[in-house]
C-alpha cells in the first residue's frame, strides 16, 4: 500500500513518525529514510533507539535554492542511494514499513531519479510492504497511485507571526 502525506501544514513527518512507531510496536520491521535532511531532526535518535533503520541525506545541511550545482550532485546521489536501499529492503522481503520523508520534495526538484522511484513504487505495490511518502505539493501522477493520500492544510502558524522553526517542535 502507498501512502502520502502531503500539503502546506505542519505534521507530515510528524504523521509518518507515528506510523512508524505504531508498526515497530507491532513487530514489524520498519526503515525511515530522509531525502532533503542531515539526520539532524530530533525524532531521528529516537526511531533509533527503538530499533527503527535510518538513513538521511547527510550532505544536504542547507536549502536546495542555496546549493551549488556540485552541491545539488551530491544530494542527488545521495538521495538516489536512499531509493536504492529502501529497493534491496524490500526485495530482501524484510522490509514490512518504509518511509521515505520529504522524497516529494527531492522528487519535484529532480533531486532524485523520478524513475527509480516510479519503479520503487510498482515493486510496494507488488509486495507486502507498506510505502509512505512525505511532503509538499504531491503531484498528481502519485496521488493518482496511492492507496492513502492526507492532505495537511495550515490554517495558522507560528512561522506566520515571526517565530523560527524550533526543536522538538518543527524539527
Amino acid at each position: 500500500m502507498l501512502h502520502i502525506y502531503t500539503g502546506n501544514g505542519k505534521g507530515k513527518t510528524t504523521a509518518a513518525v507515528g506510523l512508524a512507531v505504531r508498526a515497530n510496536g507491532a513487530g514489524k520491521k520498519v526503515y525511515f529514510f530522509q531525502f532533503l535532511k542531515n539526520g539532524t531532526s530530533s525524532e531521528i535518535s529516537e526511531l533509533k533507539k527503538l530499533g527503527i533503520e535510518t538513513a538521511c541525506t547527510p550532505d544536504c545541511d542547507k536549502f536546495t535554492s542555496a546549493m551549488s550545482a556540485a552541491e545539488l550532485k551530491t544530494v542527488t546521489a545521495q538521495h538516489n542511494e536512499l531509493l536504492s536501499r529502501a529497493k534491496e529492503a524490500i526485495l530482501s522481503g524484510k522490509a514490512d514499513l518504509i518511509v521515505l520523508d520529504e522524497s516529494i520534495g527531492a522528487y519535484n526538484k529532480r533531486l532524485l531519479d523520478t524513475d527509480k522511484a516510479s519503479e520503487l513504487i510498482e515493486l510496494a505495490a507488488s509486495s507486502e510492504c507498506e510505502l509512505v511518502l512525505t511532503g509538499r505539493e504531491a503531484p498528481q501522477e502519485l496521488c493518482t497511485l496511492a492507496d492513502y493520500v492526507t492532505e495537511m492544510l495550515a490554517h495558522k502558524h507560528p512561522y506566520n507571526k515571526g517565530i523560527k522553526a524550533r526543536k522538538g517542535i518543527e524539527y
